[in-house]
C-alpha cells in the first residue's frame, strides 16, 4: 500500500513548516491521531500555544506540543535541503510507519479560496473562519510548475487497485489530480480505480467539500462526484442513503455499490476498506 497525499494545504506558524494532510495520514497510521478530533497527537497538550498567547501571537491552527515537535522537525530537515518527499519518509521511518507517504509534490502547491471578502489562504478560509465564507472560486497557486512527487507516478501505475479516498474532491483529491501527469495516469491505467463518495445524502460527514460543491455549480450528491472523476473512475462506491442515485452513476459509465460508508468506528472503517477493495475485484 502506499498513500499519496495533498500538500495544497501547506501552510507556515511561527516560522514552522505545517503540512496537515501529510501529518493527519501520518499520525493515523502509527496510531498516534486523536481520535475524537481526527487530527493531532492523541492526548496532546497546548502550554506552548498558550504562551504564544501571552506575547500576542495568533493561536486559532490549534498546534499541539507533541504535534509542534513534528512542525520543528520538518522545518529543521528543510532547512537542511531535504525535500517535502525526504522530510516525509524520515517522518514516517521515526513513527514506525510501513506504509509509504507520498506528498503528491516536492514544488509548493497553495490552495487558495476566493469569497466575497477576496482570495483566502486555504487554512484563513478552512480553520480561522470556518468555512463560514461562499466559495466562489478555487486557484492552485504554483500547480503549473509543480511535478509529481518521487514514486507518486509510480505507484499510480502499478498499483492492483487505486482508491480515491472520501476526502474533498475540490481541495483535497482535486488538488492532488491537478498536479501535472497524475490524472493523466489514472486515465491511462487499465487496472480498476474506485472511489468513495465523500457527499452522503446531499451533505458531507465532515469538512466542506459539499458548500465548496454548491458554490462551484457543481451538483451536491454522489453523481457530483461521479461527474468529477468521470474520466478516469471504474467503480464508486455510495452510501446506503443514496441508494437511488445508483442508475445515475451507471448512467455515467461507472459502476456503483452501495454500502454503509459511514465510519463510525475502527470496524466500520474495516469494513469499508474490505468493500471497497471487493468493488474493485480484490479479495
Amino acid at each position: 500500500m502506499t498513500a499519496v497525499v495533498n500538500t495544497g494545504d501547506d501552510a507556515e506558524f511561527y516560522g514552522l513548516l505545517v503540512s496537515p494532510d501529510v501529518d493527519i495520514v501520518l499520525y493515523t497510521l502509527a496510531g498516534l491521531v486523536d481520535p475524537d478530533q481526527g487530527w493531532g497527537v492523541r492526548e496532546d497538550s497546548f502550554h506552548t500555544l498558550e504562551m504564544l498567547g501571552r506575547y500576542g501571537q495568533e493561536t486559532w491552527f490549534r498546534l499541539g506540543d507533541r504535534d509542534l515537535a513534528t512542525h520543528i522537525y520538518r522545518t529543521y530537515l528543510s532547512r537542511q535541503g531535504a525535500r517535502p518527499s525526504e522530510v516525509a519518509e524520515a517522518l514516517r521511518r521515526h513513527l514506525g510507519v510501513v506504509v509509504p507517504i507520498r506528498p503528491m509534490s516536492d514544488q509548493p502547491v497553495r490552495t487558495q479560496v476566493r469569497t466575497r471578502d477576496g482570495w483566502l489562504a486555504f487554512q484563513d478560509y478552512f480553520v480561522k473562519r470556518r468555512a463560514a465564507d461562499e466559495v466562489l472560486d478555487i486557484r492552485l497557486a504554483g500547480i503549473e510548475a509543480a511535478q509529481p512527487g518521487p514514486g507518486v507516478i509510480n505507484a499510480l501505475e502499478r498499483a492492483e487497485v487505486v482508491v480515491v479516498c472520501p476526502s474533498n474532491p475540490l481541495v483535497s483529491i482535486g488538488t492532488i489530480l491537478a498536479v501535472p501527469g497524475v490524472r493523466e495516469a489514472l486515465c491511462q491505467r487499465t487496472l480498476p480505480i474506485v472511489a468513495v463518495s465523500p457527499i452522503v445524502a446531499g451533505a458531507t460527514i465532515k469538512g466542506p467539500a459539499d458548500r465548496m460543491m454548491r458554490g462551484l455549480g457543481m451538483e451536491v450528491s454522489a453523481v457530483g462526484i461521479a461527474e468529477t472523476y468521470r474520466d478516469f473512475l471504474d467503480v464508486l462506491v455510495l452510501d446506503e442513503q443514496d441508494r437511488a442515485l445508483r442508475g445515475r452513476v451507471e448512467e455515467l459509465g461507472i459502476r456503483a455499490v452501495v454500502a454503509d460508508t459511514i465510519m463510525r468506528d475502527a470496524a466500520a472503517k474495516a469494513q469499508l476498506a474490505g468493500i471497497t477493495l471487493q468493488a474493485a475485484g480484490l479479495r
